[in-house]
């Protein structure tokens, strides 16, 4: 729907309220409402440092490819993930842009910093630091919920939640100081799982303030850009590493059209169909818990994008090789496995036309794993892969094409 156009007057009116606000050093948390926010450049510029936690985590799975490793890997992505999400929540409905609200955002960037700088040695010395990383993100995030907590009575109810497991979460870490391993780890999980119901037990009362349901796909979409930036930096490093060879050129070029085919899939397909049921439905409560789903959705998709990056980087690496080592096999075929199975759920369920999904991104699920099962040459194991992704995007702009699946751009 189009706005009503706007006399002179009023614009002048509305840049000089503008102004004054911007005047203004200290706001008071409020609800936001405007109709077409997007990410703010405070918000792009919070999302550097989950770049370079993102490396860091690739970093270990790299070291260490078999499933301990990836075990290791994948709690870690998702620690870092729900730091990332729980701050895109408050900011979702609360960013006022202040001095106070950018003072405690830089706070838990230099969090996320420690974190990152950490996540290659989490069970070594540096181990502290990622703790004190994360109990710095928990208590910006409790201080920004006080904030809120004081001045709008009427959020209490839906706040309280997020409120008490920001705090029992980063307590819980902040005890595993002084818990030796393997103790910690279980203080570690025990914190996250508080803190993760968070957002299920606010959407059950009735007056939770509501979700921002256009800024809200934007940056999620924004997070699976970053996650797929880690490709295209697996891309070049592979390529260098790999000192241009025939077969690493190759191997480069069939990674970044698979890459590209993930995007396309993602931002085009499955990720579109979600948002526009987010869109349809608006604020509005659900019994379906749709809000909540899209949230934890995603986490199966950060692990599963983060893995691809990884083994992307060994294949390109490796190009000239005659065959692909089982573990970096194994990291990219349930990577991009893990990725198309999250992408056909969330299709599936938000769109409410789960036999789509089962076509595309369903079927391309036993493909993958059936050719990075074979023991193929690094060029060949990547172009079969690519070609999967790209049949996939095909079949999905026929589906949408035929209306059989309906998208909003993310």
């Amino acid at each position: 729907m189009s706005e009503e156009p706007t006399t002179p007057a009023e614009d002048r009116e509305r840049l000089d309220r503008e102004d004054r606000e911007e005047r203004e050093l200290v706001r008071e948390p409020d609800v936001n409402q405007e109709s077409n926010r997007s990410a703010t450049r405070l918000e792009l510029f919070f999302d550097l440092a989950f770049v370079l936690f993102v490396a860091g985590c690739a970093d270990l799975l790299a070291k260490d490819e078999t499933l301990t490793g990836g075990l290791r890997f994948a709690a870690l992505v998702a620690i870092g993930w729900w730091a990332w999400a729980s701050a895109t929540l408050y900011a979702n409905r609360f960013d006022t842009d202040d001095a106070i609200f950018r003072l405690l955002t830089l706070i838990g960037m230099g969090g996320v910093i420690m974190m990152a700088a950490a996540a290659d040695q989490v069970t070594g010395p540096a181990w502290t630091w990622f703790v004190a990383g994360y109990v710095i993100l928990r208590a910006v995030l409790v201080l920004g919920y006080l904030r809120v907590w004081r001045t709008l009575p009427e959020t209490r109810a839906g706040i309280r939640p997020y409120l008490l497991g920001h705090a029992a979460g980063g307590a819980l870490w902040l005890v595993s100081l002084a818990v030796p391993a393997p103790g910690r780890y279980v203080l570690w999980a025990a914190g996250v799982f508080v803190d993760l119901l968070g957002p299920a037990l606010s959407a059950r009362k009735p007056d939770s303030p509501p979700l921002h349901m256009e800024h809200l796909p934007e940056r999620f979409g924004l997070f699976v850009i970053l996650l797929l930036g880690e490709s295209v930096a697996a891309t070049v490093h592979g390529l260098h590493d790999g000192k241009w060879t025939s077969g690493v050129t190759t191997t480069a070029a069939a990674a970044f059209l698979l890459t590209a085919a993930l995007w396309w899939s993602y931002f085009d397909l499955s990720g579109g169909a979600a948002k526009r049921r987010l869109v349809q439905e608006g604020g509005e409560r659900t019994r379906e818990g749709v809000h909540d789903f899209y949230v934890y959705a995603h986490l199966p998709v950060a692990v599963s994008l983060a893995a691809v990056a990884v083994g992307l980087e060994h294949a390109i690496a490796h190009g000239s090789d005659d065959h692909l080592g089982a573990g970096a096999r194994g990291v990219l075929g349930v990577g991009l496995a893990g990725y198309l199975l999250s992408a056909a759920v969330i299709q599936g369920v938000l769109s409410r036309r789960p036999k789509p999904a089962l076509i595309w991104p369903g079927l391309g699920i036993p493909a993958i794993v059936v050719i990075t099962a074979l023991d193929l040459r690094p060029p060949v194991l990547v172009g079969l892969c690519a070609a999967v992704l790209v049949a996939g995007v095909a079949t999905g702009i026929h589906q949408h094409r035929q209306g059989e699946i309906k998208v909003a751009k993310v």
